[in-house]
């Protein structure tokens, strides 16, 4: 048994989840045990440096360091906080905080201009680790990233891991800021199988990024409260709208919607820019906020279910949603509607928290990089082969 430490803030940039986890097994064998959960809001001014950056503003690059600096000590204190009344965690898994992901070029404009993806995520592990004591596993997604790969998303694996079912299909969709599906094919794990049969565990899963989950809505929630919310809880005030579906229909002839997989986004796409031009046309149509909450609502459901039905060999006998979205119940609902008969619950009903999957993911991980198994799945992200993920940066003790 491993106990080990996942950090992660999602597109959100609602705060740091941090997951102590006890690890045992590594893959086929694989099992996890939540000790202790917490999210840790960043602090106001911090959150709103990072979201600044997010959208595109300019940085110096001494406030470049500063804010890395700054993120990491906050994913530092989360990590001191969240194991403060148990034993002392051997490993770190931190995934830091994305502020920039461009995807790679793909077809004829990747012959033509060789441009490969890069994704920054800052709160560097080196200083993690030496604030905390802890082996620290950071920068999860450059080596995917320099085999050609999108470097997102990278949870499906773990997932399988953990979730996947002998008799049923599974879609396994994490609701954050950018919404990502893992694909799960019905598994019978047999009795034999060893790590040397990861590849065969690995057949048939799928995995990209559908598109903007809570990113739209939690801009479009602090805009109609003049900054007093900074979500739509529940989704309660979106329930009361009426969604526009000429919009709807207007947004999904966006191109990334269009595009097979592998793929991954952001805020780069889908975040302030694409939110005001959102404003504009909705405009055209005289909606209220609650209508037009209910319409990006509904192109997030759309977008799942439009590339549920796009890019999948089938459609899962279940979807289990994951993530800050799966408390909005009226996105939920609607998810529902159009997915029926297929039947919609929660990661936490599988006995996976909804609130720390992703952090837990990232926990095992690190794991897996410092036992030297690949993480990546070549299908899911693009890249050529199977790579290892992220930096081992060690502190005093080093990995026990």
């Amino acid at each position: 048994m491993t106990r080990v430490i996942g950090l992660i803030s999602g597109t959100s940039v609602d705060g740091i989840d941090a997951a102590l986890v006890d690890v045992v097994g590594s893959q086929t064998d694989l099992k996890v045990n939540l000790v202790a959960g917490k999210t840790f809001p960043y602090p106001a001014n911090l959150r709103s440096q990072i979201l600044s950056v997010c959208s595109g503003s300019a940085l110096s690059m001494a406030e470049l360091a500063q804010l890395d600096d700054a993120i990491a000590r906050e994913f530092a204190t989360a990590a001191l906080t969240i194991q403060a009344e148990y034993d002392s965690a051997e490993l770190i898994g931190s995934h830091g905080q994305t502020v920039y992901h461009r995807p790679p070029e793909t077809g004829e404009k990747y012959l033509q201009d060789g441009l490969m993806g890069y994704s920054l995520q800052l709160g560097r592990g080196s200083l993690i680790a030496e604030l905390t004591g802890i082996t620290t596993v950071s920068n999860f997604r450059s080596a995917d990233i320099a085999a050609g790969g999108q470097g997102a998303p990278l949870v499906p694996i773990v997932d399988a891991c953990l979730l996947a079912e002998p008799n049923r299909s599974l879609c396994i969709q994490n609701l954050g800021g950018i919404g990502n599906v893992a694909y799960l094919p019905a598994r019978k794990k047999r009795e034999n199988q060893n790590e040397s049969e990861i590849s065969a565990l690995g057949d048939g899963i799928l995995g990209w990024d559908t598109g903007p989950a809570n990113s739209l809505l939690d801009l479009a929630a602090v805009h109609f409260s003049g900054g007093s919310l900074t979500i739509d809880s529940g989704g309660e005030w979106a329930a009361t709208g009426t969604p526009c579906q000429a919009l709807v229909e207007d947004w999904l002839a966006q191109e990334f919607f269009r595009l097979p997989p592998p793929k991954s986004t952001g805020r780069e796409l889908f975040g302030a820019d694409y939110f005001d031009r959102c404003l504009v046309e909705a405009s055209a149509y005289h909606l209220s906020p609650a209508d037009v909450l209910a319409t990006l609502t509904e192109l997030t459901v759309a977008s799942i279910v439009g590339s549920y039905q796009a890019f999948l060999p089938a459609m899962p006998d279940r979807v289990l949603l994951c993530g800050g979205g799966s408390h909005n119940l009226y996105l939920k609902r609607r998810l529902q509607s159009q997915l029926h008969p297929v039947q919609v619950l929660t990661t936490s009903e599988a006995g996976l928290s909804v609130d720390f999957k992703e952090a837990i993911a990232f926990a095992v991980l690190a794991v897996w990089r410092v036992r030297g198994i690949p993480g990546n799945l070549p299908q899911v992200t693009g890249a050529r082969a199977p790579v290892l993920l992220g930096e081992i940066n060690s502190c005093w003790h080093g990995w026990a």
